[in-house]
């Protein structure tokens, strides 16, 4: 496997907590990739992440859309987001990476930030923006800036489009994977571990299309009720970091141990909170006949080998996550305005295709839907390069 173009590790002067930089290619000049910031977060996790992100821009690649795909990269810091020292690290993160943020990163919300507080850390240490090294790429700046801020104002029933763009994403892909099966939405169970942005969204759409969410898990447990959820209920009642009032519960909703959510009876399981989720023993307790992975890297190599093995499909995050990354471009480059509706169409007509491609490939091939997307996304970089020249 190619190393990447650029890696770095910064040792906090004030903490001694560490932060991580990964560019893993550059294409135009410049990569994206979000910033996370966890307890435990290493340079080899970062490193999987940037890669991952080179292959969902890759996937995206429309000759005649304005939205050129971008490199990928990918930022970590060591810390618990919690933690009252987590701003001022992020801040001095920021300060110490600035130049390649001005030059060569665009980055944002990832795990454990969101998307208000990178853009405040960013004022404060003196960037323009967590995006500005792709301005030079626009045609207006002016025009691509306002339409994207527009954008970020937009909110559906109180939450903001931003937020909800990822679960839509997500959603979509789950309902066409179903829809190839010939599986009937109303009825199908659904897992989801993670209440935050992207699992909250994703639990959202997939109940308003006719599902049945029996079990959500954050980091207080998991709650479980095999009629269903009141999935509405538990997101009014989330915290900054997606946890759930329990006084929210209703009747007949259980409470379950953390661990809980991989052996629930549900057809479609989606880990939308941190990696490594699923291991080789979790994978020994799923029943589901879907993952679909809405967070980065929940499902280890091996774990993914076994539950191929048993049957499962494992919808991988570089097709199913990506729909937040592309929304961004499409919206900055123009190829939808700061409309929810237009946002929702767009995003599930392109993650419908993207998923049928990735299936159609994988049964063509007699792969896994991970080893056809990077097939696809190999061969979408090749055009890339052709047609503008690439750097690892």
């Amino acid at each position: 496997m190619t190393a990447p173009l650029l890696s770095l590790t910064w040792t906090d002067h004030v903490t001694g907590r560490r932060g991580f930089l990964v560019v893993d290619r550059l294409v135009r000049g410049v990569a994206s990739g979000g910033l996370r910031m966890r307890p435990g977060c290493t340079l080899e996790e970062v490193t999987g992440l940037a890669r991952g992100m080179t292959v969902k821009e890759a996937l995206h690649y429309d000759p005649e859309a304005r939205y050129v795909p971008l490199g990928g990269a990918k930022g970590g810091i060591d810390c618990d987001p919690r933690d009252p020292a987590a701003y001022g690290l992020l801040v001095r993160y920021l300060r110490a990476v600035r130049p390649y943020v001005e030059s060569v990163w665009t980055t944002g919300e990832d795990l454990g930030l969101t998307q208000d507080l990178v853009d405040r850390a960013a004022t404060e240490v003196g960037l323009v923006s967590s995006i500005q090294a792709v301005y030079p790429l626009l045609d207006d700046e002016a025009a691509a800036r306002r339409r994207l801020a527009e954008a970020f104002a937009v909110e559906v029933d109180g939450i903001g489009l931003g937020e909800l763009a990822g679960g839509c994403g997500v959603a979509e892909s789950a309902l066409a994977a179903l829809d190839r099966a010939g599986v009937p939405w109303a009825g199908t169970r659904v897992a989801v571990q993670g209440m935050g942005t992207m699992g909250g969204a994703t639990a959202r759409f997939l109940t308003r299309a006719g599902l049945t969410v029996v079990a959500v898990a954050d980091v207080r447990g998991t709650i479980a009720n095999p009629a269903g959820l009141d999935v509405e209920a538990l997101l009014a009642a989330r915290d900054a970091y997606g946890t759930v009032d329990r006084a929210a519960l209703g009747p007949g909703d259980q409470e379950l141990p953390g661990d809980a959510w991989p052996a629930t009876e549900a057809e479609v399981l989606v880990p939308a909170a941190v990696s490594y989720a699923i291991g080789p023993a979790e994978q020994d307790r799923i029943t589901a006949r879907w993952i679909v992975e809405a967070a980065n890297m929940p499902v280890v190599p091996e774990a993914e080998a076994q539950l191929t093995a048993r049957g499962v499909t494992v919808l991988p995050d570089v097709v199913v996550n990506s729909g937040t990354n592309a929304w961004w471009w499409w919206t900055l480059f123009g190829d939808i305005g700061a409309d929810a509706q237009e946002a929702f169409a767009h995003i599930r007509r392109s993650m419908r295709a993207l998923t049928d491609l990735v299936l159609a490939r994988a049964e063509a091939d007699g792969s896994t839907p991970r080893a056809a997307a990077h097939a696809v996304a190999g061969e979408r970089l090749s055009l890339l390069a052709e047609r503008f020249g690439s750097y690892r």
